[in-house]
């Protein structure tokens, strides 16, 4: 596993802790999760739009193909 160094600001810190000692959890289970959710907001969204400008440009792709 590759280790990724945060710097957060002490106020925010202190909020990861606080959610990670009353969940129960590690703060770094917690924060992992929080980048999975937005890789998957943000890959959802990117999908979105590549199917859209696919669509838009359907002919030019299907010639740049040939």
């Amino acid at each position: 596993m590759d280790e990724l160094i945060l710097r957060l600001d002490p106020a925010l810190r202190r909020e990861l802790d606080d959610l990670a000692d009353a969940t129960g959890r590690l703060p770094e289970d917690i924060a992992v999760d929080a980048v999975l959710h937005r890789l998957t907001q943000e890959s959802s969204q990117v999908l979105v739009t590549a199917q859209a400008l696919a669509g838009a440009h359907a002919e030019l792709l299907r010639r740049l193909g040939e």
